[in-house]
């Protein structure tokens, strides 16, 4: 008995150690998914990107494919549609009727993120 009682408590604190190393549990997804997507993507690409099951926009410099969220935005889809291709950072902060998004908006986003937008040369 007296085995099995030090065989769990060293398990436990190895496990606890991992823990904290961060060698055992990975980060959430959304996370992961932020920390990876690097891609540089220009302002003639996101242009290219208009219709609702292909819409692109930038939003604080960050490029997100909003394609399947349309039909899963609380308001009309085709509120989003005339932003598809574009900058649309002032429209997501005031909802174009001064009033911003809510906090849940701004994690939802990082779920869609695709990459940042590059700027052109000239």
């Amino acid at each position: 008995m007296r085995r099995l009682y030090l065989f769990a408590t060293c398990t436990f604190w190895l496990l606890v150690a991992a823990f904290w190393a961060g060698s055992l549990w990975l980060p959430p997804a959304e996370t992961i998914a932020a920390i990876a997507v690097d891609k540089l993507i220009s302002p003639t690409e996101l242009a290219k990107h208009t219709a609702p099951e292909n819409c692109w926009v930038t939003i604080r410099g960050n490029v997100y494919d909003l394609s399947t969220y349309l039909p899963e935005h609380p308001s009309r889809p085709d509120i989003l549609l005339p932003w598809c291709g574009k900058e649309a950072t002032e429209a997501y902060n005031t909802k174009t009727k001064g009033r911003p998004h809510s906090p849940y908006a701004d994690q939802l986003l990082v779920k869609y993120r695709i990459g940042i937008l590059a700027s052109e040369k000239p």
